[in-house]
């Protein structure tokens, strides 16, 4: 496959690229560490994430997740199973379609996601304005 390029990348751009990524792997860190200090792995706490953030509810399918995580039904299902046995999160079968599953957040989930979201505010805060990135041409 080949890319036509209008423009050739020049040394700045490749440093602007780094230091994105190289402060986006620094925030990513962080989650990781503030989710395994509270107990859960960083996956538990995306999917305690995506529930509670879902547009319009407080709950999501199976799929949904799959979509807001980027995995695999089967490999939500197993995390969603996972949670389930910590007490974060329950499945109820749809009252409008019997063939979806939503997962619910309990109150266990949701002081360990409010502590954790709470925790991931204040450092974006503190990271303000690193994630600007200025054209690159």
């Amino acid at each position: 496959m080949t890319h036509s390029h209008t423009h050739t990348l020049q040394k700045q751009d490749f440093e602007t690229l780094s230091e994105f990524r190289f402060q986006m792997r620094r925030f990513e860190r962080f989650s990781e560490n503030a989710a395994h200090s509270e107990g859960i792995t960083p996956l538990q706490y995306l999917l305690l994430l995506h529930i509670k953030g879902f547009p319009g509810r407080e709950w999501a399918t199976i799929g949904e997740l799959a979509e807001r995580l980027q995995m695999q039904p089967h490999g939500v299902v197993a995390l969603v199973s996972r949670s389930e046995a910590r007490e974060l999160v329950q499945r109820k079968p749809s009252d409008t379609d019997r063939r979806q599953v939503e997962v619910h957040l309990l109150s266990k989930g949701e002081h360990v996601l409010a502590h954790l979201a709470s925790l991931h505010r204040a450092e974006l805060r503190a990271l303000n304005g690193t994630f600007t990135i200025p054209d690159i041409q």
